[in-house]
């Protein structure tokens, strides 16, 4: 099993936005970064966990728990010309976009990321990093058991 941090922007889906859809399924569309593409595309199985993290917000933080639950598969905002996230050079025979679900398990308390900052466990996390902008990074095992265990 891995591990990894999404963020959504809460006015797009957020954490109750999930655990109100059909079988707590959100499907992670709207991905426009090569790297996070190809996370989902190579890295990512059904049953990983995801921390569910609320950007672009008065108070960004991880809001909630989920885990990965489908592969991936082409992403259909790409294709559609009143979506923001609308692609005219993807063509449906070579898909540029891909995007996984995500199921909601649970909200929790809000953690931001000036507590994640405060813990020296997470000294590394990958979304702590200077300069870091993916909405999807890996999270390791040690830094998952930190968060689930003490701050959650």
């Amino acid at each position: 099993m891995q591990y990894w941090l999404m963020k959504s922007e809460p006015d797009e889906c957020s954490i109750d936005d999930a655990l109100a859809a059909p079988g707590h399924l959100a499907p992670w569309t709207g991905v426009r970064s090569y790297q996070a593409r190809n996370i989902m595309r190579d890295l990512m199985r059904v049953g990983d966990g995801v921390l569910f993290y609320h950007s672009s917000c008065a108070e960004p933080g991880i809001a909630g728990l989920a885990e990965v639950a489908s592969t991936a598969r082409p992403d259909p905002s790409q294709f559609d010309r009143k979506s923001d996230y609308y692609d005219p050079k993807s063509k449906r025979a070579t898909p540029r976009w891909l995007m996984v679900e995500v199921r909601a398990l649970s909200k929790t308390r809000l953690v931001t990321i000036a507590e994640l900052k405060a813990h020296k466990a997470l000294a590394r996390m990958w979304t702590l990093r200077p300069g870091n902008r993916l909405s999807i990074t890996p999270v390791s095992k040690a830094e998952w058991q930190h968060i689930a265990g003490k701050l959650l």
